[in-house]
């Protein structure tokens, strides 16, 4: 079957095998002799979750129990993000991080070790895991802790699925008050204003940037920055209603350059004061584009890249290097967004390092890989990194040096059988397998 991820590019010819079970799995391993990769709902972009050999893990998807006491959930990693919230979000909990959709898996999540709005406070997606249980190369099923198994851990949590099949996990979740924010969004002139409204309000729990990417000159890095703060009140939420939905792909993408630049404008001038308030539901707050099915569609049947790079605190003149260069492609998207991020967290091929993380979409042309590649150039001057969980592009070269804990991953990797069992596209591509 083909398979692709969120992005439809690149699109693979793969043999998959659904799994309901850590047997399964080691049934699987024990039989064959090529390498296999743990595949959830697809929403990850490029080729890190693309392989000739995949497990179909979201059949694995049950809530196994949970402790109201503690606030701890066991669940099966195949379980999405968004299963979870319907159940526990009625009986006052929620996940303490949550990415940009609610449709990725627990499996995926921690294998991308993704972050969310409040990553300056509140960490990664493995910082409120207590622990999982993953397969090995040889079919052994091993509970994995931080402290327990602490280099199996740092190595998984952000491995891309490489050093075995994450089957279930122990989540803790955090209460819930209510289910709305209360959001101010902040309109800015410039980049240089972007990022002091960022300082001057960084005791919000949750912090986003939308930015006009296409604006250059004086108004370059325009933004609206949106703070939320989990509302106290007992207003009802509203019915969530159908979701809309892009029912089909057009014969050529929708979201030209001109149509792009009249998008920006007309969005970055919707909102006429500096300041706006206003309470949002909190599904909609986190999710906005969950609320359109298939909108990748939207960019036509060649497919979207996603970029996403991190550059660290004292590195901000980078930014500004690389929203000029995207603003003089006119290959910039809709959809540009500007976070603020805390620390590390000493997981090897984890994505966060403190300073901004920048993500936008780019049509697929021949002419955007090439600019792909210039702003990975520009990502290492500035002593940043690209989000593996996005990339489509990086070489190994920059992947070494962007990621130089590479080394004692792959010692992981080694040390539990997991070379020659567990790899990728991408982690062909980016020399991290023996050909």
């Amino acid at each position: 079957m083909l398979i692709h991820g969120w992005g439809r590019y690149p699109v693979r010819q793969a043999h998959c095998a659904t799994v309901h079970s850590a047997r399964d799995v080691a049934w699987q391993l024990q039989r064959t002799d090529h390498a296999w990769l743990a595949r959830g709902a697809g929403r990850s972009y490029g080729d890190s979750a693309l392989a000739p050999h995949v497990f179909d893990v979201t059949h694995a998807n049950g809530l196994i129990h949970f402790d109201p006491q503690s606030g701890q959930l066991e669940c099966s990693a195949g379980v999405a993000l968004q299963d979870i919230l319907q159940v526990m979000n009625p009986r006052g909990w929620t996940l303490p991080v949550m990415p940009g959709t609610a449709f990725v898996t627990v499996g995926g999540a921690i294998a991308s070790d993704v972050h969310g709005k409040n990553h300056h406070l509140d960490g990664c997606f493995s910082a409120w895991v207590v622990s999982f249980d993953i397969v090995l190369g040889d079919g052994r099923r091993l509970t994995c802790t931080p402290d327990g198994t602490p280099a199996l851990w740092h190595a998984s949590c952000g491995g891309m699925g490489l050093t075995g099949v994450i089957i279930s996990a122990v989540l803790q979740l955090a209460p819930q008050r209510s289910g709305w924010i209360d959001e101010t969004t902040h309109r800015t002139a410039h980049l240089d204003d972007t990022l002091a409204t960022f300082a001057q309000t960084a005791e919000a729990p949750w912090q986003v940037a939308w930015l006009d990417c296409l604006a250059t000159g004086r108004h370059l890095g325009r933004a609206h920055i949106s703070c939320g703060h989990e509302a106290s009140t007992d207003r009802p939420l509203p019915s969530p209603g159908a979701r809309l939905t892009v029912p089909f792909t057009p014969p050529g993408s929708w979201l030209n350059r001109h149509g792009l630049r009249l998008f920006n404008s007309l969005y970055y001038h919707r909102q006429r004061r500096r300041i706006a308030h206003r309470q949002v539901p909190a599904s909609q707050w986190f999710f906005p584009l969950d609320r359109v099915l298939h909108w990748n569609r939207l960019y036509g049947p060649q497919g979207f890249v996603q970029f996403q790079c991190v550059l660290p605190t004292g590195e901000e003149a980078g930014l500004k290097v690389l929203l000029q260069r995207i603003a003089d492609s006119g290959a910039g998207s809709f959809l540009a967004v500007l976070k603020r991020l805390g620390p590390s967290n000493g997981n090897l091929l984890s994505f966060p390092i403190e300073g901004y993380t920048l993500a936008l979409d780019f049509r697929l042309t021949a002419k955007v890989l090439a600019l792909l590649h210039e702003l990975d150039a520009i990502v290492l001057t500035h002593g940043g990194r690209v989000y593996l969980a996005k990339d489509a592009c990086l070489d190994p070269s920059t992947f070494r040096h962007m990621y130089p804990q590479w080394e004692a991953f792959q010692a992981v990797r080694r040390d539990y059988g997991a070379l020659g069992r567990f790899a990728s596209w991408q982690s062909h591509r980016l020399g991290l397998e023996s050909d």
